[in-house]
């Protein structure tokens, strides 16, 4: 005969809440820390950005300086959206990790 399955007391249910929500702050932290490389032209532009999606640097190779406005506009704004994304992807593979579940592409977790 098969015992019945015993359900978790109150006790283990917070602990196990409490380890949840150790490993949630650490990879909010993580995430914080992260640095990311955005890149549009080939390299010709590149974004370095915090995980918390602040810009800290922009790398324009002078070659590009040459061209039209609206192309250099256009180039910058691609290489932003680029690290905005790879900043997404470590996000949703750090968050996979805690909970052992993929996360779906667009997913939108809360601010750190």
């Amino acid at each position: 005969m098969n015992k019945p399955l015993e359900k978790p007391s109150l006790n283990d249910l917070m602990k196990k809440a409490q380890e949840m929500q150790k490993k949630m702050q650490e990879i909010q932290k993580q995430i914080a820390e992260m640095e990311v490389i955005g890149q549009s032209g080939g390299g010709l532009v590149k974004i370095v950005m915090t995980g918390q999606h602040y810009a800290k640097r922009v790398t324009i190779d002078p070659e590009v300086l040459k061209e039209e406005k609206s192309i250099i506009e256009d180039l910058i704004a691609a290489a932003i959206n680029d690290a905005a994304e790879r900043i997404e992807r470590g996000t949703r593979e750090k968050m996979n990790v805690l909970t052992g579940i993929k996360l779906p592409e667009g997913f939108d977790l809360p601010p750190t």
